[in-house]
């Protein structure tokens, strides 16, 4: 039967769910996380090795004589050298949209998060600030509309198409860099820009783009001095 290792159970699945069902399929190790150093050593026998985002590069790959698959439970899977498993025909899967919505969702969590000051506030009415005011208007930070802002999206594929949506809903301006422009008549207040054009005239801005030789280092010193103040 094939033996299966999964090599960072931990970051997809803390505790919440079983991986009982994999040993239907043959032999199963399940590591929580595993270091570099052991990578090629826990795999050496194994038929399928699935990950996360432990990496899996040529030099230990080719210590895998009886890998057959690999599984990434992820979107990207730049973790893994798809270089060298195509040569020798190993089929790589991953799991693309699984996170959309909730990266999205999580987006706008940290924007009304900094324009509202929710945490803060919340912490202090139970505190007893607000019941300690004398007035009923009560805030301790100014509090930011996002109706009219500018949101700068920069990656604009499923992920940033719906943080663009939710933007949408707020009323407010979209600025979208992207390689691959798409037509995107149907949305209000959108517009492709360059990402000069996108630094200078946000007010947010939000990255959706994965990392590579042309993205690394995109969002340095030069890029942040051209942005509003």
């Amino acid at each position: 039967m094939p033996k299966t290792v999964l090599l960072d159970a931990q970051t997809t699945n803390p505790g919440d769910l079983s991986w009982e069902w994999l040993k239907e399929y043959g032999e199963l190790e399940i590591y929580p996380r595993t270091p570099k150093e052991l990578i090629a050593k826990r795999c050496e026998s194994a038929d399928i090795v699935i990950t996360n985002k432990t990496p899996l590069e040529k030099s230990d790959l080719e210590k895998m004589p009886s890998l057959k698959f690999v599984a990434v439970l992820a979107t990207g899977y730049n973790v893994v050298d798809t270089v060298y498993l195509k040569e020798k025909n190993i089929p790589v899967s991953n799991i693309p949209s699984y996170s959309t919505q909730a990266v999205a969702q999580l987006v706008f969590a940290h924007i009304t998060e900094h324009y509202n000051a929710v945490a803060l506030h919340s912490q202090d009415v139970k505190n007893g600030g607000w019941s300690s005011c004398p007035d009923f208007c009560y805030q301790l930070t100014s509090l930011t509309e996002l109706y009219g802002k500018t949101i700068g999206i920069i990656g604009f594929g499923k992920i940033g198409q719906a943080v663009a949506d939710i933007a949408e809903a707020y009323k407010m301006n979209i600025l979208a860099v992207s390689g691959h422009e798409t037509d995107q008549s149907g949305r209000k207040n959108f517009k492709w820009a360059t990402l000069d054009e996108l630094a200078r005239e946000s007010d947010i801005i939000s990255l959706h783009c994965p990392l590579t030789k042309e993205t690394e280092n995109l969002i340095n010193a030069d890029f942040l001095s051209k942005m509003k103040q």
